[in-house]
């Protein structure tokens, strides 16, 4: 399988952006003194986070990847997908479990499942 179908979601680049200004704008005080350099760490980790966390989605299964490490599901794990009250993306798996999507929200749903080769029952003949 190419990476190219692989549909993947990943958070808004703004927060990627807004990290590193906050990084720069804390080398001042990173500056005043060493006790003040674990303050980089805070904005490096988000910007971190905000490049590698999201879903990515083929024909195989899921892969949610987080700030350290990634987990895998396969489709026949999945019972459904669905949407919260907040308009998050989760995934219901066959043991009972609710595992929310990273960066994947309820409008997406279409899009993710079009990853798997499948298509919504509903969806208008085109």
């Amino acid at each position: 399988m190419s990476s190219s179908d692989t549909v993947r979601f990943r958070h808004n680049q703004a927060i990627a952006a807004a990290a590193l200004i906050a990084f720069i704008g804390a080398l001042p005080l990173a500056n005043a003194g060493w006790y003040f350099l674990p303050v980089l760490l805070v904005p490096l980790a988000v910007g971190v986070w905000a490049w590698r966390a999201g879903t990515d989605a083929d024909s195989r299964g899921l892969r949610l990847r987080a700030l350290t490490g990634e987990r895998r599901i396969a489709w026949d794990q999945v019972v459904e997908l669905a949407s919260d009250p907040r308009g998050r993306a989760v995934a219901r798996l066959d043991d009972g479990r609710e595992v929310p999507l990273p960066a994947v929200r309820g409008k997406d749903l279409p899009r993710l499942v079009a990853a798997t080769g499948q298509s919504l029952p509903d969806e208008p003949a085109q």
